[in-house]
């Protein structure tokens, strides 16, 4: 009697996270807040040269971006596969990490509620929750790890002259050092081992700080497992992710006919993503305003900084998005399938 009230449960909420209603709503949310952006920007003084450098935009480099993303929604379904669940077909897992992307696209955050979304669908499919969250921390680990690595090389590169401009030391070696401690803690995470079960603590807080402790240090371990043994997919998976995406803001820069260093844009964008940990409907305003302002103190141009910027949001929001909806409803469809769902089910037990 409890496992079918379980089971009944997990169905529930499974209709709960796929229900298309809040998206609908934080969709139609995000289009209004849009709307007004873009009135603003057609209407506000002071933008004259930004509105000049929107009409005069070259459409090939936008058309180039708009295949550079689709190769970075790639990356991230070939990276999906092989850490969450190895055995499931690849036309569920990409309908899986699509409908992650799409997710993502309305509330980056990091990329967190889209791995939140995927976590219930896993759930419901059979797989434990204890190994979701493990590798969910592994994935996130992994997506991430590039962006620290690279902040880290071209932070002492830039520093030490090697290339680039030559740049404050808080601009260049800061940004390195901070970096690096970040990739030394995630590797020494493992070694602190895992507490108490969180069953034997009382009180929902004290479980979930125990729960999430434990996660994070199985999954950190789990997530060097997997870099070490060889497995080239996650590793490329994650480079192309944010290789393919900063390559499009290199083509939106093209686009308006701007010429920046390829280390600033580089620097710029990495650094400037971290506006996307503020959970903002679409980003506006966290990624934006994180990628213009730093890459403006990187030295880019204001007017050509900012139509770049904008023109780069638009591919990586509108695809990202489209194609995650696409993904979204035949995933229902297949979830709502018998056979489906029993070969989701035995994928991830398997796995």
């Amino acid at each position: 009697m409890t496992g079918a009230r379980a089971s009944i449960e997990r169905q529930e909420d499974l209709s709960e996270a796929l229900d298309t209603g809040g998206l609908r709503r934080r969709a139609i949310t995000l289009a209004v807040i849009l709307v007004i952006a873009g009135l603003v920007l057609l209407l506000a003084p002071g933008l004259g040269e930004v509105r000049d450098k929107l009409e005069g935009i070259d459409p090939a480099w936008v058309a180039l971006g708009v295949g550079l993303e689709a190769l970075s929604c790639a990356s991230y379904v070939l990276m999906f596969r092989p850490i969450f669940c190895p055995r499931m077909s690849w036309k569920m897992s990409t309908q899986i990490s699509l409908s992650e992307t799409g997710v993502g696209a309305l509330v980056p955050a990091s990329g967190i509620s889209g791995l939140a979304l995927g976590a219930w669908i896993l759930r419901q499919a059979g797989m434990p929750a204890e190994k979701i969250a493990r590798r969910s921390v592994a994935f996130f680990l992994i997506k991430s790890s590039i962006n620290f690595v690279l902040v880290a090389v071209l932070g002492f590169c830039l520093a030490f002259g090697l290339f680039g401009p030559d740049l404050s030391l808080w601009l260049t070696l800061f940004p390195a050092v901070m970096a690096t401690l970040t990739i030394a803690a995630v590797l020494l995470t493992p070694h602190l081992g895992t507490g108490p079960d969180p069953r034997s603590y009382e009180g929902r807080t004290p479980r979930a700080v125990a729960s999430a402790r434990n996660a994070l240090v199985t999954g950190a371990a789990e997530a060097v497992q997997i870099i070490r043994s060889g497995n080239w997919m996650p590793i490329a998976g994650s480079i192309g992710y944010y290789a393919w995406d900063n390559a499009v803001l290199w083509a939106t820069f093209k686009a308006v006919g701007q010429e920046v260093p390829v280390s600033v844009v580089l620097l710029g964008y990495l650094i400037g993503q971290l506006g996307g940990l503020l959970p903002l409907p679409g980003g506006i305003g966290g990624i934006d305003g994180g990628l213009i302002g730093t890459l403006i103190v990187f030295g880019a141009p204001a007017a050509a900084t900012a139509t770049a910027v904008l023109a780069y949001r638009v591919i990586v929001f509108w695809l990202p998005l489209a194609a995650g909806a696409v993904a979204f409803v035949t995933l229902r469809r297949a979830l709502r399938s018998v056979d489906s769902a029993g070969v989701c089910r035995a994928a991830v037990g398997a796995a």
